[in-house]
C-alpha cells in the first residue's frame, strides 16, 4: 500500500507501509494519510501506529490461546 506523507521541510511524498513506519519513528514527518479514513493524520495530535491504548491487564480470552 502507497501512502501519501508530508515531511518537516513540507515537501510531500508517497512511501510504502514500512517506510511510514521508519518515518514515524524517526520523527522526519509532520503528517500521512490513513487510506481507512481518506484523511490527515498529524503525528503530534493523532492517534498513529502502536500508540493506541495502555494494554490489557486482563485474562486472556481469545479462543487460539486458551488450554482445553
Amino acid at each position: 500500500m502507497i501512502i501519501r506523507v508530508m515531511y518537516k521541510d513540507y515537501k510531500y511524498d508517497y512511501v510504502n507501509a514500512r517506510k511510514l513506519d521508519q518515518l514515524i519513528a524517526s520523527q522526519k514527518i509532520i503528517k500521512f494519510v490513513r487510506p481507512s479514513e481518506d484523511t490527515w493524520i498529524h503525528i503530534d495530535r493523532d492517534p498513529i501506529r502502536g500508540t493506541g491504548g495502555s494494554g490489557y491487564d486482563g485474562p486472556e480470552r481469545r479462543s487460539s490461546h486458551l488450554i482445553p
